[in-house]
């Protein structure tokens, strides 16, 4: 994490977008895709078929918005959010499957696939399981040594998974989160807690310029935190998402701050 007053000029600004699944959907993607920089695309796993990913695909690239691959455990049921114990080459298996899906659909609508977010379950698993980590860092290293392009991770900073890309060479995309809660060390504070999700529309609002210009976050007790980060998430399926997004959009604009997409 950066000290305070050395935050980048520029942020992007990123949601989970195709969460659908059939006649099903999650969020207003179309509305959020004239907002964001970057689109976190579910990948099959935990939502989203062939048509949302081509058509999300599309869009994305007709509006000049960054593709990242939003991966998760093959939870088709329970939205990827829950746990699965899986053997660790059958994850790094998984999320290459996922990445393969996305980058042939992406490659037909003229874009392509520059970072990697896990979603859900596996984000978490992540942070407390150095298998599921390192598997989510393997997928990585490999895709991008079979010529498909250098991949990013997008995540906390100064988590297990963070670090584990860190030290394998992943580049690193640290990314903040408008609406929830941190601890006093800089990680989320859990949803069973209080304080862990802020949905006051004008607190969101500062929260982002100030991680965006001082690199800063008040955590839950007050404390300030170190928070420098290079990309900032709407949550789509969260109440109110687009005005979120637009509000979040509008007031970094005002203060000075550039939004593009992080490829």
């Amino acid at each position: 994490m950066a000290e305070a007053g050395t935050a980048p000029v520029s942020v992007s600004l990123n949601s989970d977008i195709g969460e659908g699944y059939g006649a099903w959907s999650i969020a207003d993607d179309e509305a959020l895709l004239g907002l964001v920089t970057d689109a976190n695309v579910a990948c099959g796993f935990h939502a989203g078929d062939p048509d949302i990913l081509r058509r999300t695909c599309e869009t994305a690239a007709a509006r000049g918005v960054g593709v990242g691959a939003q991966v998760g455990f093959d939870d088709l049921r329970g939205f990827g959010r829950r746990f699965i114990q899986v053997p660790k080459q059958s994850l790094v298996n998984d999320v290459l499957f996922q990445l393969g899906a996305l980058s042939g659909l992406a490659a037909v609508a003229g874009t392509r696939v520059s970072y990697l977010k896990p979603h859900g379950a596996l984000y978490h698993a992540t942070t407390q399981h150095d298998d599921y980590a390192g598997a989510v860092v393997e997928a990585i290293l490999e895709y991008s040594a079979a010529g498909q392009g250098e991949l990013a991770l997008l995540c906390q900073p100064g988590t297990r998974l963070a670090e584990r890309a860190e030290t394998a060479g992943v580049p690193v995309v640290a990314e903040g989160f408008l609406d929830r809660g941190y601890t006093a060390d800089g990680l989320l504070v859990p949803r069973t807690e209080p304080g862990a999700v802020i949905t006051d529309l004008d607190e969101v609002c500062r929260r982002a310029v100030r991680m965006v210009q001082q690199g800063t976050v008040e955590a839950a007790d007050g404390t300030e935190v170190r928070m420098r980060v290079a990309s900032l998430c709407v949550h789509s399926d969260s109440s109110g998402a687009v005005e979120v997004a637009r509000a979040v959009r509008a007031a970094l604009e005002q203060a000075g701050v550039e939004l593009r997409p992080l490829a």
